[in-house]
């Protein structure tokens, strides 16, 4: 503030050496100006690489507690892939219009694996029969899910409740959304660290060093180097492999260090093409449809601030609340394609390709469009797919080192709106954090000790729900800033300053800034078909 309350303003207050910016300066392509064809389909491949990690990684946690085998591990990786493709394609089109990837979500895994472990399913002895049985109840619990996120999205309820974010409480929620998953990044690494440390080093140097070094066009280096990366050091992991490096090595460390141990290669059939109800009837219960749901509202409010960080690198306006909320309601209809076609898991915004826009500049959504093709099409030919599904879990953890690191900058971008000089805005933000990893250590600790959650009532489905969203720390953080940021010292003229609402309030009717209309508009059908969003 200038010069104290009531004092002369200083002669510097006035000079501000990094200005607010509305769109993110830097970008080369941003979400309506797509590269040449050559170049947007490398970049495209790169996005299919990346949500191919996670891809892998969520079946190869649940498959085996439902009772499935390899076999059963590479349908259900061409399922979710094939899925993944529609659900990025119909995001891209009809829902925000933004360069983002939907993907598997690690959100879903704590209510699928309580299904997996329910006793009417643990119980029985084939274990064909119990992974299908178990698939079964899963996709009912994913259709219902899917409801909740329809019903919020198209219905315009998350756009009355997200109206009211400004900059101050989007701080927490979209830095949460990339720190909240560290276990992906180092933890995952260490596991072999001899495949992963390299691939992180290669990535660090060529992505931020040698552009600097060589007088050359930045765009040869790290625009390009997620697929060179990865290749040179999958190279070097497959001759590890043939040399024997892990043949008396623990079984762990095979299975995150071969290149020939993930068993897909061997059991992805050729061609298949993955379709709905492939497992059978869904089978519903009531209390797996609440946990679900639960894991669903923590999925939404995860995936609103990937969105708004995809907004950011694709240099475009913030994002109109009706938007956001036409969004959610597509992720919905995402989800019901998750039960239909038997995936075993449910869809969020990726935060990791989130990030490769950052690392590339290319916030284009041709280039993202593109890498559903390669989605769609690599699930289809199961044998290619599984070629790059054999990537070991280290390299793809160093990936997510970067690309996480990336949206949770995103997410501090946001504080040039905010007065950082007001003990509010100081409150708000160091209490959130903290609330937001204090609140998932302690869950996660007590789940360690006790072998359950620290709510353990007689109503399984309840303990569930509880779990399920206090175990986010992005939405323990989000909802704590949010609530405080609408509540604490509203009655104050200067709060709306403090917490930059301000900068954002010209954006939140969709028609008040053409930008908005340039970036995010729909189809005149589809606004006809959706006027409430």
């Amino acid at each position: 503030m200038a010069g104290g309350v009531g004092g002369p303003a200083s002669k510097n207050d006035d000079f501000q050496p990094h200005p607010v910016k509305e769109q993110l300066p830097g970008i080369d392509y941003c979400i309506t100006s797509p590269p040449h064809w050559p170049e947007a389909i490398v970049l495209g491949f790169q996005h299919y690489l990346v949500v191919l990690g996670t891809t892998v990684l969520i079946p190869s946690i649940i498959v085996p507690q439902m009772g499935g085998g390899n076999e059963e591990k590479a349908k259900v990786i061409q399922s979710l892939l094939f899925v993944a493709g529609l659900n990025t394609l119909l995001q891209s089109l009809f829902g925000t219009r933004l360069p983002t990837v939907i993907g598997g979500s690690c959100t879903f895994v704590v209510p699928t694996i309580s299904i997996a472990l329910a006793n009417r399913y643990h119980t029985i002895d084939n274990p064909q029969e119990r992974f299908i049985r178990t698939m079964r109840g899963i996709q009912g619990a994913l259709i219902c899910a899917s409801i909740f996120q329809i019903v919020v999205g198209f219905l315009g309820f998350w756009r009355n409740v997200v109206r009211f974010l400004s900059p101050l409480s989007a701080v927490p929620l979209v830095t949460l959304t990339g720190l909240g998953l560290y276990q992906l990044g180092f933890p995952l690494l260490v596991k072999c660290a001899e495949v992963g440390i390299p691939e992180l080093v290669i990535l660090v140097l060529v992505s931020q060093y040698l552009p600097n070094m060589v007088t050359a066009k930045r765009v040869v280096f790290d625009r390009f180097v997620v697929p060179f990366s990865v290749a040179v050091v999958w190279v070097y992991a497959h001759i590890l492999t043939v040399a024997g490096a892990y043949k008396d090595r623990p079984l762990q460390t095979q299975i995150s260090c071969r290149t020939d141990h993930s068993g897909l290669l061997r059991t992805a059939p050729w061609i298949r093409v993955p379709y709905p109800f492939q497992w059978g009837a869904p089978t519903f219960e009531v209390g797996e449809a609440l946990a679900m749901m639960a894991a669903s509202f923590a999925a939404l409010i995860e995936s609103t601030g990937t969105f708004i960080a995809v907004s950011r690198y694709g240099s475009a306006t913030p994002v109109p609340p009706s938007v956001l909320s036409r969004g959610v309601g597509w992720q919905g209809i995402g989800i019901l394609l998750d039960g239909m076609f038997g995936t075993g898991n449910g869809s969020t915004a990726s935060v990791g390709n989130a990030g490769l826009l950052a690392l590339t500049r290319v916030g284009s959504r041709r280039v993202v469009q593109i890498s559903a093709g390669f989605m769609l099409f690599f699930s289809v030919l199961g044998k290619f797919g599984a070629l790059f599904a054999s990537i070991p879990m280290s390299i793809v953890a160093a990936l997510n080192c970067i690309l996480f690191s990336y949206v949770a900058s995103a997410g501090l971008g946001f504080l040039q709106f905010c007065n950082l000089n007001s003990f509010r805005t100081k409150f708000i933000l160091g209490f959130s954090f903290f609330m937001g990893f204090s609140v998932q250590q302690y869950f996660n600790e007590y789940v360690v000790v006790s072998g359950h959650g620290p709510v353990n009532t007689h109503s399984i489905s309840f303990n569930n729900i509880m779990n399920v969203i206090f175990s986010s720390n992005v939405t323990v953080a989000a909802v704590v800033a949010f609530f405080l940021d609408c509540t604490l010292g509203r009655g104050d003229s200067t709060v709306v300053r403090d917490s930059g609402s301000h900068w954002w309030e010209k954006f939140r009717n969709f028609k008040t800034d053409s930008r908005s209309e340039e970036f995010y508009s729909l189809p005149c059908n589809l606004n006809k078909l959706f006027p409430s969003v």
